[in-house]
């Protein structure tokens, strides 16, 4: 039962978070993952500074671990978090997959951008979350959205980075 419950909460979420998103947000740059290339998402990610504005990990909001990071996608594949004195080095790319259909994690399209976080830390670090090949749900030059949805337990997890 305690599963099932998880399962319809978690379904409810995607389906607020997907209905949820304003028009105004798109600034002259599509906000359908479809029709936005994987070298248009990844020329936003470089352009600027991002922040963490959303992050649910399978059933808790978690965005407040990463408050005061804020996040560079370089050009060459980098990706460097800075909190103060601290950094975290990772690497980033965005990927189409779609001519692979078993990497559809949300099922719902045909063209997947994948955007490919991975920060080489152990698995207790905060930053281990954001570790995986996140779907795309929506970009504009200010706010990219990402979702997860895990083959293993169900659980889906949302990211949302916003321009600092």
């Amino acid at each position: 039962m305690k599963n099932e419950i998880k399962i319809i909460v978690s379904l409810l979420l995607v389906v607020l978070f997907t209905s949820a998103c304003s028009k105004d947000d798109n600034d002259n740059t599509n906000n359908n993952s479809n029709s936005t290339s994987a070298d248009q998402v990844q020329q936003i990610a470089e352009n600027g500074t991002w922040i963490i504005t959303y992050f649910f990990d399978t059933d808790s909001d978690e965005t407040s671990d990463f408050n005061g990071y804020v996040f560079n996608f370089n050009n060459d594949g980098s990706l460097v978090a800075t909190k103060g004195n601290n950094t975290v080095t990772g690497t980033w790319s965005v990927t189409d997959d779609s001519s692979n259909s078993s990497s559809d994690d949300d099922g719902n399209s045909s063209d997947d951008d994948d955007f490919n976080i991975f920060f080489p830390v152990p698995d207790t670090n905060d930053f281990e979350d954001l570790n995986d090949d996140w779907d795309i749900v929506s970009v504009t030059n200010n706010k990219i959205e990402l979702i997860d949805v895990s083959g293993g337990n169900g659980g889906t997890d949302l990211l949302t980075f916003e321009k600092n």
